[in-house]
């Protein structure tokens, strides 16, 4: 996977959780970030973690921060934006930008993986996005990064805003993903004070040990 970069998104606002950076939520005894860099981390050749304003307070995770290139928090596309910008000028070899979201910390393990086999031999303009039960997860998905230059003009231009109303400008591929054990969706995001209940409720029953 030295060919894929990959970007956590932690760009966003965090209103439904009372303001602040998701990422540093602490679910188990870790941060939700510390999940996904776990779960993410093996997955691809470089992570580099979209976030805005002081990149400081990411500094213990040990990742390169890249904050959104286009003003106004425009939402996941621009998180997207920035971590292809990153990766072609670190990683100018890498042809792809896989993204997770900061508050998915079950994240499947082979996620990248998949997503990059539907893809081989594919429209080279070709977007891999994982379904389950409860939808698609747009948010977690796989770019080539030869769409950066698209996708900044629509976003100044702003003709870019929904995710999935962007993605479908261009051939995807759906890729189906189980649940978890106790039928958990490994998409499951932490967006509100009961999600972070509901994951606490779900590491408690099926993953009791905590470092």
């Amino acid at each position: 996977m030295s060919e894929i970069v990959g970007v956590v998104l932690s760009g966003g606002l965090g209103r439904r959780m009372g303001g602040g950076d998701k990422a540093l939520i602490a679910l188990g005894g870790r941060h939700l970030l510390d999940r996904v860099i776990e779960r993410f981390a093996p997955q691809v050749g470089a992570l580099v973690l979209n976030a805005n304003g002081d990149p400081a307070r990411f500094e213990a995770f040990g990742l390169p921060v890249a904050a959104d290139p286009v003003a106004g928090h425009p939402g996941p596309l621009a998180g997207l934006l920035a971590g292809m910008r990153w990766a072609e000028t670190h990683r100018p070899g890498a042809r792809h930008v896989a993204t997770a979201a900061a508050d998915t910390p079950f994240l499947p393990l082979d996620l990248v993986a998949r997503l990059a086999a539907s893809l081989d031999g594919a429209d080279p303009d070709g977007i891999a996005v994982p379904v389950t039960a409860t939808g698609t997860h747009q948010v977690c998905a796989l770019f080539p990064i030869s769409l950066a230059d698209a996708l900044e003009e629509a976003l100044v231009g702003g003709a870019a805003r929904k995710v999935m109303a962007w993605i479908e400008r261009h051939p995807v591929r759906h890729v189906a993903f189980g649940p978890l054990e106790g039928g958990l969706d490994p998409f499951f995001n932490v967006n509100t004070p009961e999600d972070l209940a509901a994951a606490e409720d779900w590491i408690a029953a099926h993953d009791p040990v905590q470092p």
